[in-house]
């Protein structure tokens, strides 16, 4: 389990799920009080727990847990973590709140859709309502000495879906709203399972774009630089991913001829093909479910003018 120290006040813990490096990150934000932004899933929390205290982050000074939105990779972890961190309270959009407070059905879909990847990722406890914060757009919470987490909400990858801003270092946090980083090829890949929204999507990153950040922390995984650069071409993805999926459906082609038509003309995707389709996990949440996400969008909605 390894640390990364980003900035004076915020660190990376990579939480290794099912010993996968580079695959989920949980950050460390730090004032007065400090915020832990993702915990990942059930399965990893005592990485997270090890990583702080390795980033010398003492369990009781942690204010909160905000996570972007309730799958299992993002927040599934939330109430196993609680039960170590005395005066933490969870933020979540408040149309997550039922679920994390009764994760059954939760769960129980997670497994429909994901199917043996939840056994990676371990079934998620329920968190006390009273240690519940149901988040809206535009809440800031402080931290002290100046460092303030803002709530964003992003919806399209899912209805509940929320980024955070950190205002001090104008670092933006944006859950799954800006896709997933592949350092080791400079892509960014989509993560869109249904019930995908495009036209959310585009609009969330309009959001994000317009925070003129310095720099984006990526739960899938870490920090990339040239932020602005980067959701504008995550955006010119979406609508080519899109397109495809569009005139897949038109033609009533299938999943498969749909997935190799976005990888023939995705050259994001072409740099890191191999590495996707070798990961037990990328295998089938971004050729699989994200491209059916994109048919199923399709299917719905005439997005002809996106």
């Amino acid at each position: 389990m390894h640390t990364f120290k980003l900035t004076e006040n915020l660190d990376l813990i990579d939480v290794e799920t099912a010993g996968f490096e580079s695959f989920i990150a949980s950050y460390v934000l730090r004032g007065k009080k400090a915020a832990i932004i993702e915990t990942g899933p059930t399965s990893s929390v005592p990485n997270v727990l090890f990583g702080l205290e390795k980033v010398g982050v003492k369990r009781e000074n942690v204010a909160y847990v905000a996570v972007s939105h309730i799958h299992l990779d993002h927040g599934g972890g939330a109430g196993t973590l609680l039960k170590s961190l005395p005066n933490a309270k969870v933020i979540v959009h408040q149309r997550g709140v039922p679920h994390l407070a009764n994760p059954e059905k939760l769960w129980q879909q997670s497994r429909e859709v994901l199917g043996r990847i939840t056994e990676l990722y371990g079934a998620p406890e329920p968190v006390p309502l009273e240690r519940i914060i149901a988040a809206q757009d535009g809440m800031t919470f402080d931290l002290g000495n100046s460092v303030e987490l803002r709530v964003v909400e992003t919806l399209g990858h899912a209805s509940h879906h929320q980024s955070f801003f950190e205002t001090f270092g104008r670092g933006v946090f944006p859950g799954d709203a800006a896709g997933i980083y592949l350092k080791e090829f400079d892509s960014i890949v989509p993560t869109t399972p249904a019930p995908f929204r495009l036209d959310g999507a585009l609009a969330a990153l309009d959001r994000l774009e317009k925070l003129e950040p310095k720099a984006l922390y990526y739960s899938h995984f870490g920090e990339a630089s040239d932020p602005v650069r980067r959701l504008r071409m995550y955006a010119d993805q979406l609508r080519l991913w899109g397109k495809i999926a569009r005139q897949g459906v038109r033609e009533k082609q299938g999943l498969e001829e749909v997935r190799r038509n976005i990888i023939n003309n995705d050259k994001q995707i072409q740099r890191a093909v191999r590495f996707i389709q070798a990961h037990p996990v990328l295998d089938e949440t971004v050729l699989n479910n994200s491209v059916q996400g994109f048919m199923q969008f399709a299917e719905r909605f005439d997005s002809s003018a996106l």
